[in-house]
């Protein structure tokens, strides 16, 4: 007999019925297994002691008298099972209390430690009930005041009794039909963070294109002795990535001149023989790759030499430079083997040469996107794409993002770590957007930006190129026709004390008015999405800006649970609470009589987890994908206000997909979202079921089919019968799933296929098989209404 039980950092316990070991923490703030300490009425110490062998030791040291010093440790369990528990504990010295294992906030305990000195057997048998998890100690416990030193190793649970899980039946009533599911819920959002657009989106190559970082003698770009690697591709650039090589020496064969720089307030100058170079690139054998350099010479005669390791220029690899102004010089090459550490290199000769940028791409990108990126992004099929931000917006000034790519100017990024190169501005959003098959939604800068930059960026990307100066001036950089956006959020996050420029609420008020006003003396009919939090924030905001209102944006963000359904449950519950606060508005705020303010949530998903692929770069996992699932049901069951939602953030932070530098891999919750966008749209059917599962129905748009979702979220399958109430579906039907036998699997570039949708085939109507930690949609024929 198998029981799966709890989660630790990605890791499901696969248990035996001889019990698996509870892993131990590495260190004292190490969460791993979401173990934590405690200590009350005086002072302990906790460590992790690591023996030769390997075994790791949990260590709690009370000098002074402490009520109780214990480690803490969540785990999962299976609801309606008996558990044992049981490890190793040894006491040296402790008196006033006792060493033992326990059950936070129920009775079950284990028998005190032995003696002085020596290691003891104990253990402790429990009825999990109704609960998914429960919360174990490890220490010492006063009566009334304890000291000495405890030592726990070998902790391990096994299940004692696992009867079936009474799964109940799920209800669906075929004729009570809601609001229809608005297809907006599968809307995405990407920000200037992180490998969300470089690295991910953004197919450049070359890490600090523009030498926005000084070129040193010192080289460290990611900090000492880290660098890229396949397990974590993208560390976070924290000096420049661009290495000197001289046979001279470093010092000043290359040196930053601010005469005459490009797009960055200084350029490097290297001198005859001198050489700049760039790691970590990857290359395929037989692809073809190019780019671009911008130079000057110091002289005449000069000579720029551009090499790829690992590949041979296509026509040539060195170009003559004049000595006037920065030329664009082309070039390409072709791999002729596969490296992961390949270098780029740039060599002066002849003369001094001054570089002002340079780039380096695929030659298959997409306008230059990553066309596997793209591919990824395709099958998501989100509606509407929300951008730049997020909290990049409040500091970042649009018109840094127009004119000549090359010679926009690179920035510190105002939020969050790193460089913004501002190689994807507007332009380059909008024809993201089409390449997805998507509309344009943009947040513009309430924070450190003023009304009248958001009025320009409104008439740059609507306005007439023949009637506005800002419509002329998206002219004349290769967009003659507007681009029609029509959804416009106001500001990201500005109750945030964490947000540039954020400001007492009832002062936002008043600019939040005087933006719409300014935008709207511009374009009257856009979508205006205010910026919004349930609570105080909300309330005031739709007392004093109702007239500026169409949508309001609400965000959350779920951690890390460690009983299977809590974990899941976390993202309907807080759908469930932003519907629940806004339905009281609505009742309770004069100033929306007559008015339907609809909600769009721009921001949802998980957070916690690994940082993998780079800044916030977290791994999601199946159990993950089971959430986002059942959030998209609770998105159904609140469809007559929620209008729109944005998961958050698409690509590598946070998001959906995650890329390295050669690769892109859909991940779990990816999937989930490709699959509930395909076959998940319609009319909500009233639907109910069981405590131990997540259902819920629709009938599809044509009113031909029902539509069912269902979310396992336990290791063992559930048989769970169906009860057509209202109207009947016309024998069996078919239907798509995401699943897998480990809630921790996980996909990545290395590994895209570990879980993907597969088909189920002959479903029938009156009981449901679902395999377990599953997200399930089987479509059924309605019979026709006698």
């Amino acid at each position: 007999m198998k029981a799966r039980l709890g989660f630790v950092l990605g890791v499901a316990l696969v248990l035996e019925v001889g019990g698996r070991p509870l892993p131990l923490p590495e260190g004292v703030g190490d969460r791993s297994g979401f173990w934590r300490t405690s200590a009350a009425g005086g002072e302990a110490k906790f460590d992790v002691v690591r023996e030769p062998a390997g075994e790791r030791r949990l260590m709690v040291r009370v000098e002074t008298g402490c009520t109780h010093a214990v480690w803490r440790l969540a785990v999962g369990v299976r609801p309606h099972a008996r558990y044992r528990m049981g490890g190793r504990l040894r006491a040296e010295g402790v008196e006033g209390g006792e060493a033992l294992m326990r059950l936070r906030n129920r009775p079950e305990r284990s028998e005190p430690a032995g003696g002085p000195g020596e290691w003891r057997e104990v253990g402790l048998e429990f009825d999990s009930g109704a609960a998914d998890s429960v919360e174990l100690e490890v220490g010492v416990v006063g009566r009334p005041l304890a000291r000495g030193v405890v030592a726990v190793e070998r902790l391990a649970i096994e299940p004692v009794a696992m009867p079936p899980l009474p799964a109940g039946a799920i209800t669906v009533e075929v004729a009570a039909a809601g609001a229809p599911l608005d297809e907006r819920v599968y809307s995405q959002f990407i920000e200037h963070m992180g490998r969300c657009i470089y690295g991910g989106i953004w197919a450049e190559m070359l890490e600090d294109r523009k030498f926005f970082y000084p070129i040193r003698a010192e080289y460290a770009p990611y900090g000492p002795g880290v660098r890229p690697s396949p397990e974590a591709p993208f560390p976070i650039l924290r000096a420049s990535p661009w290495q000197i090589v001289a046979e001279g020496g470093a010092s000043t064969a290359v040196v930053m001149v601010t005469n005459r720089p490009f797009a960055a307030p200084h350029a490097p100058r290297l001198s005859v023989g001198a050489a700049i170079q760039q790691r970590y690139l990857e290359i395929e054998v037989g692809r073809r790759y190019e780019g671009c350099v911008w130079a000057r010479a110091e002289g005449r005669g000069a000579r720029l030499g551009v090499a790829l390791e690992g590949a041979v220029p296509e026509r040539h690899g060195t170009f003559a430079i004049g000595a006037g102004d920065y030329e664009k010089i082309s070039f390409a090459f072709v791999a002729t083997t596969t490296l992961h550490d390949a270098a780029f290199q740039l060599r002066a000769d002849g003369a001094p040469v001054v570089i002002g940028a340079v780039s380096l791409m695929p030659a298959d990108h997409v306008a230059g996107m990553r066309r596997d990126t793209l591919a990824l992004l395709r099958r998501l099929r989100a509606p509407i794409y929300r951008w730049p931000g997020g909290n990049f917006v409040s500091g970042y000034d649009w018109r840094d993002g127009i004119g000549e790519r090359d010679r926009r100017p690179p920035r510190a990024n105002p939020a969050w770590t790193g460089v913004e190169p501002n190689d994807f501005g507007l332009h380059e959003f909008i024809r993201f957007c089409r390449e997805v098959g998507a509309e344009p939604l943009i947040t513009v800068n309430t924070g450190f930006g003023d009304a009248h930059s958001a009025a320009a960026l409104l008439e740059y990307a609507n306005g007439s190129a023949r009637g506005t100066y800002w419509g002329r001036r998206r002219a004349e950089n290769g967009a003659r026709e507007p681009f029609g956006v029509r959804y416009w959020c106001i500001g990201n996050e500005m109750w945030g004390s964490w947000q540039l420029g954020h400001m007492k609420p009832e002062h936002y008020m008043l600019k939040h008015n005087w933006v719409v006003d300014t935008m709207r003396a511009v374009q009257p009919d856009f979508i205006a999405i205010a910026s919004g939090q349930i609570g105080r924030w909300d309330e005031l905001m739709l007392r004093q800006c109702a007239d500026r209102i169409d949508w309001i944006a609400e965000h959350f963000y779920c951690r890390e649970q460690a009983g299977e359904m809590s974990h899941v449950r976390q993202i309907p519950d807080a759908i469930r609470r932003i519907a629940e606060a806004h339905r009281r508005y609505r009742t309770e705020i004069a100033e929306l009589a007559g008015r339907d303010i609809r909600v769009a949530v721009t921001e949802w998903n998980y957070w916690y987890g690994p940082h993998v692929f780079g800044e916030l770069g977290t791994r999601y996992f199946l159990r993950d994908a089971l959430g986002i699932a059942a959030g998209i049901h609770e998105y159904a069951r609140q469809s007559e206000l929620i209008t729109a939602a944005f998961y958050a953030q698409t690509v590598n932070v946070i998001g959906a997909v995650k890329t390295d530098r050669s690769r892109a891999a859909m991940e779990t919750t990816g999937w989930v979202l490709a699959m509930y966008r395909e076959h998940f749209l319609g009319a909500p059917l009233r639907t109910s079921c069981g405590p131990w599962i997540d259902a819920q129905a629709l009938r599809s748009p044509d009113g031909r089919t029902v539509r069912l979702g269902v979310v396992n979220p336990w290791s063992e399958p559930l048989r769970v019968p169906l009860e057509w109430r209202g109207g009947a579906v016309a024998g069996g039907g078919r239907g798509w799933r995401v699943a897998g036998n480990d809630p921790a699997a996980h996909n990545d570039p290395r590994r895209p296929d570990v879980v993907v949708i597969s088909d189920v085939t002959a479903v029938g109507p009156d009981v449901l098989e679902l395999p377990p930690h599953s997200a399930t949609i089987v479509e059924f024929p309605l019979a026709p209404v006698r």
